[in-house]
């Protein structure tokens, strides 16, 4: 494809120079047409336990400097062969979940307007909900494969419809699910009860814990992934939690016995070539992360999930322009 702006060449500018946006690539300001927007919601008023993901984007963009242009694994270069553009963060209401919950609907209908898929950085997972529905809006139902240590299809507490562990049941709800083809990926840890995973399935989802992935391994992971979705539009949806603390310990609910990094990245790269139309890393918690651990391992993921959509490439890669 041609005039694609890629980001700043770090063999000329040091990476702790580069701008705050992820990889350093442009701002939505700086290009005309748009693949893949990156877009931070600072968001983290419904979480249970540990507060902090509301400064996720920027930790996860800080944490993204060292990504380079071509993915070896993937065979990739997801910056050459699609535009990517960094939309900075969109605001919503601190204090005010629903009205939080309508701007973050309001403001990734105005981001799709502009890119064909978004790339979502969190904030806790509550924001899922409202970028369905756009995503919906653009899509109709789609398949969530869903990457985490917990359901997320709970009923609720407190009398709160929307929180960090609702969101697939609100989801499923509502209409925007397809519910033959959903799928949650390296649960693990305790349940309230039995009805959980009753409930769970008839909101629509499949589900592989960890205990599953001992037993088959990675790649009986991967086959039964795809078979699940097949052609459907996919939603990927990353609590980074779904790692074990040795790999993410900067989260607000963490479960020991967890995906390793590797494996995580595995997974997702083999969600190329299926219909993915839009994807989040939620629950990145900075103030519990040490030595930037998990930002590291946020940002690799979306750029594995980047590298997912990038179209082959066609010629020479150092026709990419750099700022």
């Amino acid at each position: 494809m041609g005039d694609v702006v890629g980001p700043v060449d770090t063999t000329r500018v040091p990476r702790t120079a580069i701008p705050a946006t992820f990889a350093g690539l442009p701002r939505v300001d700086e290009v005309s047409q748009i693949d893949a927007g990156v877009v931070g919601i600072p968001f983290d008023t419904t979480v249970s336990y540990r507060p902090g993901a509301r400064f996720g984007p920027n930790h996860i963009r800080a944490s993204s400097r060292l990504l380079r242009p071509y993915n070896p694994e993937a065979d990739a270069w997801p910056f050459a062969t699609q535009q990517v553009a960094d939309f900075g963060d969109m605001p919503a209401h601190p204090f005010d979940i629903p009205e939080a919950v309508d701007q973050i609907e309001r403001g990734a209908r105005d981001a799709l307007e502009r890119s064909k898929r978004l790339l979502v950085l969190g904030g806790d997972h509550s924001i899922a909900l409202p970028v369905l529905r756009a995503i919906h809006a653009h899509h109709g139902s789609v398949a969530v494969v869903h990457f985490d240590a917990h359901l997320d299809t709970w009923e609720g507490t407190f009398n709160t419809p929307v929180q960090h562990g609702t969101p697939f049941r609100r989801a499923s709800e509502e209409g925007l699910l397809d519910l033959e083809a959903c799928m949650h990926i390296g649960t693990r840890g305790g349940l309230y009860g039995a009805a959980d995973m009753d409930d769970d399935r008839a909101l629509g989802f499949a589900v592989s814990r960890c205990e599953e992935l001992d037993l088959t391994g990675v790649r009986g992971v991967i086959e039964r992934l795809r078979s699940r979705v097949g052609e459907r539009p996919v939603y990927v949806s990353v609590d980074i939690d779904v790692l074990d603390p040795a790999f993410a310990p900067g989260t607000g609910t963490p479960e020991s016995g967890g995906l390793t990094s590797r494996e995580l990245l595995t997974m997702l790269r083999a969600t190329a070539g299926l219909n993915v139309v839009g994807a989040d890393i939620v629950e990145v918690s900075p103030a519990y992360d040490h030595a930037e651990i998990t930002g590291i391992a946020a940002a690799h993921v979306g750029y594995e999930l980047l590298s997912s959509w990038a179209p082959a490439l066609q010629g020479d890669a150092a026709a990419i322009r750099t700022r």
